[in-house]
């Protein structure tokens, strides 16, 4: 969702629709109020949210039973089960838009893959899903070391020639007539041994050595068998050598035809894995994969699978491409992927959505998908996403019978499919009653209300929205919606504190543009510039007015309006947002800083860091990789490349990339990423005094204050697990002197540990004061209060970041200390309803077990270990409760 302006005001027949000069004006001062154009609607009007669309996803009413149902199959499935599962599981957690338990599962999938096809199919979706590790594979190159899954698969090695199937004609030792045949093709004559050649199949040797009349010639013509007297030349010396190496590739094709008619299994298997060799591009393999399906050649088809595969953004853009997945029969496909045709067309369904959903390829592959459906839970997601595709190309008669046969397939969520259908064909009330009809069926999520608020008037739809925004506060459109609906009615301060509700948790592109125009409204420019500066950091492509103008332009135009910083007003901007733990705010500061000719590689890696505390893991990567291209050093850009590699996982490479950059030159940032690389990965208590002298080294070197008071915040920690509480109370105090507000976090804690409460309290408290976002502060201050006031302390925190579970876990566990189990269940599934979380899972499952629900714990227990298969407590609940299991 791009804009929120009504169709009828984007159209180009009104001359200022799409100029946004129309309503901000270029010149300094103050904008005009939008009223003195009388052909241009207000701000207000403008700012309107459309519909919610319907996802393309898996969302089952129940996910914790789905995925235990997984789980409880994974434990006693056949190993060709394995992967199907494992696809499934991704899609549940696709639709809770839970990225890295998606790609846990993809990894899942090709770890258990049963046949090369599998392997080759979900390696290369996870080097799609993984595209911005591509990146660095120059990084684990240099490092000796590369992703196994980005690795094109041996396939020669993993499709091994079965030797029996060429002993059909081969005679005995004692049998064996040592004499030569002649074949005529043409005008030429092909000398070649007879006996080697009947060894090659079964009509060769009926041919020369059974009973026909060919068998006692010395001359044969096979002018008239599609050989040339080249191809033949190469199967003779084929016979005496095994080996066709020096042959080329369009007489391999030649032979591979001719093999295939007589047979000749060993020569086919030899022209199958050489011509599979020689497969390195599109072209190749878009060429090659009409005779691998022809010939029945499975070496040469997986080759050029995997070859398409690893490239599919680019080659679904190749009609040819889409023609060998969408016209292929099923023995074609058999030859081409194997068992794993459904698994294939997921994933080119899902690239190729990405790319274009209501494109004709689009639809084509998800027939297909369709079309190769095994079982219930394939078919509801197959032709769910099909209806889906349907209803954007208004093809809404095939949309219906498809979004049914999901429902029918047990797919609740397809219902929103259907009631957008009667909701077009005019008949809202039958849309309404549809979800009414869901909603008093089952227990209700978030997404039942938002979708029926769709079809109710005003007082019943914001009724619904916040009923949405209770039981899931994660989807946005309720917020929108509400937002909007202030705005219209002129409250704008209301439109924008309900904007920020959502925002104070959950950084959405979409959100911040709602937020940009409110600003824009309360003429506050300096706001709405820093609104639009968060959003170009986090994408820089990003367009407005429904994609009709550039995010770019906009920023260029609220600019002339907000009075220009100088390079040491930015700093000291950026110093003011650092310490009042305004992310968002300090986005846009560094944004305006990169703008000017200053370094550029230390405002990228700062920028990286905030992203990462603003859950943006994919822009902080960006990030990463532009302060590593603007590194104004080697000794900088090592640094970088150390966060790069230590940021995916690769601990050991990113320390030896530190200690590369220190052999250089001793520089703050590089002692301090070899410390925190220490501290993070390894949990020995002997690294601490390495980490402590690293941690002072580095503040003995150059920094500027941002990033001295992070050492000392860190050193502080260090010296708390040491138990010298003294020493880590001077690190928080004199990094609160240079004003890194965090700290007073850490000095709450020491004085937690010497038995002051109160003064813990006090400086969380100071803490609270001083921070913009501050929903962390007031859980940590929860713990050094009385009962009452932590729990005062924790319902402020749900309502400023409902995402954080220890709320939940506490009042749930505070229920139970009560004995009122279930109003302790309720509390953890309220929040288990929009987060697969562990920890409330697993404290869910205790809960169950604790009031021998056996089969609910069962249940629990094995949807947590769909989250986390390694998580030793959960392993150790899960067999305890398996052994009751009734």
């Amino acid at each position: 969702m791009r804009s929120f302006f009504p169709a009828e005001s984007c159209k180009e027949t009104h001359p200022n629709a799409l100029n946004p000069q129309s309503w901000l004006q270029i010149e300094r001062g103050k904008l005009p109020k939008l009223s003195s154009h009388p052909s241009s609607a207000s701000i207000e009007s403008l700012v309107k949210v459309p519909q919610p669309a319907v996802l393309p996803f898996y969302k089952p009413a129940d996910y914790v039973e789905v995925l235990a149902q997984i789980h409880e199959e994974l434990e006693s499935c056949p190993p060709q089960e394995r992967s199907n599962l494992f696809l499934l599981q991704y899609q549940v957690f696709r639709g809770l838009g839970e990225v890295k338990l998606m790609r846990r599962s993809l990894q899942g999938a090709w770890q258990r893959a049963n046949t090369l096809h599998e392997k080759i199919i979900f390696g290369a979706w996870l080097k799609y899903e993984k595209q911005e590790e591509e990146l660095i594979a120059d990084l684990l190159a240099n490092c000796g070391k590369c992703a196994k899954e980005f690795a094109p698969v041996d396939i020669a090695s993993h499709l091994p020639f079965d030797v029996n199937v060429s002993s059909v004609g081969r005679m005995t030792k004692e049998n064996r007539i040592s004499q030569n045949v002649t074949f005529k093709i043409g005008d030429e004559e092909i000398v070649c041994d007879r006996q080697k050649i009947s060894e090659l199949s079964a009509p060769f040797h009926a041919m020369l050595k059974g009973y026909f009349s060919e068998s006692r010639a010395e001359s044969i013509d096979l002018s008239e068998n599609n050989i040339s007297p080249l191809g033949m030349k190469a199967i003779s010396n084929f016979s005496l050598t095994d080996s066709l190496i020096e042959v080329p590739p369009n007489l391999l094709l030649e032979i591979l035809v001719f093999a295939n008619k007589y047979c000749c299994e060993r020569l086919k298997d030899a022209c199958d894995r050489r011509l599979a060799s020689l497969v390195s591009s599109k072209e190749d393999a878009v060429e090659l994969m009409e005779y691998a399906l022809d010939e029945n050649s499975t070496v040469l088809a997986a080759s050029c699978l995997q070859v398409l595969l690893r490239d599919l953004r680019n080659c679904l853009n190749d009609s040819r491409v889409v023609e060998i997945f969408v016209h292929a029969n099923k023995q074609q496909l058999a030859v081409m992927v194997g068992p794993g045709i459904f698994a294939l067309f997921c994933f080119l369904s899902e690239v190729s959505m990405n790319l274009n959903s209501s494109s004709d390829k689009t639809a084509h592959i998800l027939e297909r998908l369709v079309e190769f459906a095994e079982n219930d839970k394939q078919r509801l997601l197959a032709l769910h996403q099909l209806g889906c595709v349907r209803l954007l190309r208004k093809e809404y008669d095939e949309a219906r019978l498809l979004f049914e046969g999901a429902v029918k397939a047990g797919h609740i969520y397809s219902v929103a499919g259907l009631a957008r259908l009667e909701f077009i064909k005019g008949d809202k009330l039958l849309s309404y009653e549809q979800f009414s009809s869901v909603i008093s069926s089952v227990t209700p999520l978030g997404w039942m209300y938002q979708e029926r608020s769709l079809y109710c008037d005003s007082d019943k739809r914001w009724d619904d929205l916040e009923k949405a925004s209770n039981l899931d506060p994660t989807l946005a459109y309720p917020y929108m919606y509400r937002a909007a609906s202030l705005m219209r009615t002129q409250n704008a301060q209301a439109a924008l504190a309900e904007i920020n509700r959502i925002l104070g948790f959950k950084l959405s592109l979409e959100c911040l543009e709602i937020r940009f125009f409110i600003h824009l409204t309360l003429e506050d420019y300096k706001a709405a510039l820093c609104d639009v500066q968060t959003i170009l950091t986090l994408r820089s492509d990003y367009r407005m007015f429904e994609g009709r103008v550039a995010a770019s332009q906009l920023c260029t135009l609220v600019r002339e309006h907000v009075e220009r910083w100088t390079t040491a007003d930015c700093w000291a901007r950026l110093y003011d947002c650092w310490s009042a733990v305004d992310d968002i705010g300090s986005l846009s500061v560094i944004y305006q800083m990169l703008e000017s000719d200053a370094a550029k590689g230390i405002l990228y890696f700062r920028q990286s860091l905030l992203l990462l505390r603003l859950n943006c893991p994919e822009a902080a990567m960006r990030s990463l990789q532009l302060a590593r291209q603007h590194a104004s050093s080697e000794h900088e850009r090592l640094v970088y490349e150390g966060w790069i590699l230590y940021d995916t996982g690769h601990y050991e490479e990113g320390l030896r990339k530190a200690e590369e950059s220190i052999s250089i030159k001793r520089s703050f940032e590089a002692f301090f990423l070899k410390a925190y690389a220490l501290a993070d990965s390894s949990i020995d208590p002997s690294c601490s005094p390495i980490v402590i002298s690293l941690l002072e080294d580095a503040l003995k070197c150059p920094s500027d204050n941002l990033r001295k008071g992070q050492a000392l915040n860190n050193l502080g920690s260090v010296y708390v697990d040491c138990g010298k509480l003294d020493l880590a109370a001077d690190c928080y105090i004199n990094a609160l002197k240079i004003r890194h507000t965090r700290a007073h976090h850490g000095l709450a804690r020491v004085h937690c540990l010497k038995n002051d409460k109160t003064a813990a309290y006090m400086e969380m408290t100071e803490l609270i004061k001083k921070a913009k976002n501050n929903a962390s502060a007031y859980e940590k201050r929860s713990e050094y209060c009385d009962r009452e006031q932590a729990k005062t302390d924790l319902e402020m925190v749900t309502r400023l970041d409902p995402l954080r579970v220890y709320p939940y876990r506490y009042r749930a566990a505070v229920l139970m200390d009560n004995h009122k189990e279930e109003e302790a269940i309720a509390e953890l599934s309220r929040a288990i309803a929009f987060k697969a979380d562990l920890h409330l899972l697993h404290l869910r499952a205790a809960f169950h077990e604790h009031k021998e629900d056996v089969l609910g714990a069962l249940r629990d227990c094995r949807a947590a270990l769909s989250v986390d298969p390694n998580h030793q407590e959960m392993l150790e609940l899960h067999s305890r409760v398996n052994r009751h299991e009734p």
